[in-house]
């Protein structure tokens, strides 16, 4: 929304002048303007000296690149707080450095700065570390990191699942990715919430989600963040699904950018979970459902229908039709042109990568995934 444009207010400008003028005027701080100055760059080299080493209690996770850089510093006698910018990678996972923003709390003992608590800057959210202690699960294709409270049996079993997912991943999505993953594993559905800053209720029933930023170019790894209590409640199936699903979204993070359509996103990654196991009215019992009362879609599934939250039978008719609009694809047109469609559309308008690679439009998809669902799930 464009700013209202108000007249100009000419009374403020002046006393904000008369402030500065008379500010200029004033005493200078306990020991002159350069004794501040000096105080300012002890801080920022107590901070550096400090963040050199990793702490002690993160010593079992591959971290390298730590640095901490500070960005301005606030002193109150002798105590200070910089605010700062963590940068570090997970080392054999990251390609590039992840960032965190933080508060850096330091107290001036016998003439030095020393830096007494380091924590989540206002607004931010924590990083797994700052819930607790943090264990460590290392796969073959997987690290998993596990919050306070998750048991050694527990992270052995998401790293043995995580590298099930890996090699599924990569047999659905030939393209190019790193082949590993960084599982997080929070001690608890709230701790879960607060890492990714949302509310808890927005992850409940989920097994388990995906961070991490869109398109090519250098990122940090993505991270599969697991819910632990919906995935407690999993069988071995359902494991297996979310994280190949999970894992198919890291797999091709590289070819996915704003204009991909979710329902071929999320449709590829149910087929890739899915892939060659499932029959489609047992794999989609609310379209099913649906479509036996006579509500066919009439159109294939749109961003809001994907948001949880709201109904969750609407969400799973979502992700449903998106996978069977994929499973379509794979089956009429190929394995390889639904490939080729993802990467396209990551790259150009729909309508054109629908020509380039099935040679129909949106209407002829919607058409033959709308015949394909009343044969199927009659």
């Amino acid at each position: 929304m464009l700013p209202v444009r108000r007249p100009p207010r000419v009374l403020p400008l002046v006393l904000l002048l008369l402030g500065a003028l008379l500010a200029g005027c004033g005493p200078l701080p306990a020991g002159g303007a350069g004794a501040t100055g000096t105080a300012e760059r002890d801080v920022r080299r107590a901070v550096a000296d400090w963040s050199r080493t990793v702490p002690g209690a993160l010593a079992g996770i591959p971290l390298t690149d730590w640095a901490y850089e500070v960005s301005s510093v606030r002193r109150d006698g002798d105590r200070a707080r910089a605010a700062a910018r963590l940068r570090y990678r997970l080392e054999g996972y990251d390609t590039a450095p992840e960032e965190a923003a933080r508060e850096v709390e330091l107290v001036r003992d016998g003439g030095s700065w020393r830096v007494e608590a380091d924590r989540p800057a206002a607004g931010a959210p924590p990083l797994l570390w700052d819930q607790g202690p943090v264990s460590v699960a290392t796969g073959t294709h997987s690290l998993v990191l596990g919050g306070a409270g998750q048991s050694a049996g527990t992270l052995r079993g998401i790293a043995a699942e995580a590298d099930r997912a890996v090699p599924a991943a990569s047999a659905a999505w030939p393209g190019p990715w790193a082949g590993r993953v960084v599982v997080l594993v929070p001690g608890s559905l709230d701790a879960m919430a607060r890492l990714l800053g949302r509310p808890a209720d927005t992850y409940r029933g989920l097994g388990a989600v995906t961070t991490g930023r869109v398109g090519p170019g250098p990122a940090p790894a993505d991270r599969v963040v697991v819910n632990p209590e919906g995935y407690a409640g999993l069988g071995a199936e359902g494991r297996r699904i979310i994280l190949t699903h999970e894992v198919t979204h890291v797999a091709t993070r590289a070819a996915t950018s704003a204009t991909t359509p979710l329902w071929l996103s999320e449709g590829f990654a149910d087929w890739a979970a899915y892939r060659g196991a499932a029959a489609p009215a047992q794999a989609a019992p609310a379209l099913a459902r649906a479509v036996r009362r006579g509500e066919l879609p009439g159109e294939l599934p749109r961003t809001e229908d994907f948001a949880f939250g709201g109904d969750p039978d609407a969400a799973a008719r979502a992700y449903e039709g998106a996978w069977l609009a994929c499973r379509l694809i794979a089956a009429k047109w190929g394995e390889k042109a639904l490939v080729d469609l993802y990467g396209r559309a990551g790259r150009e308008p729909l309508e054109t990568a629908l020509r380039e690679t099935l040679g129909v439009d949106r209407a002829g998809l919607t058409k033959a995934w709308q015949e394909s669902l009343r044969e199927e799930l009659r």
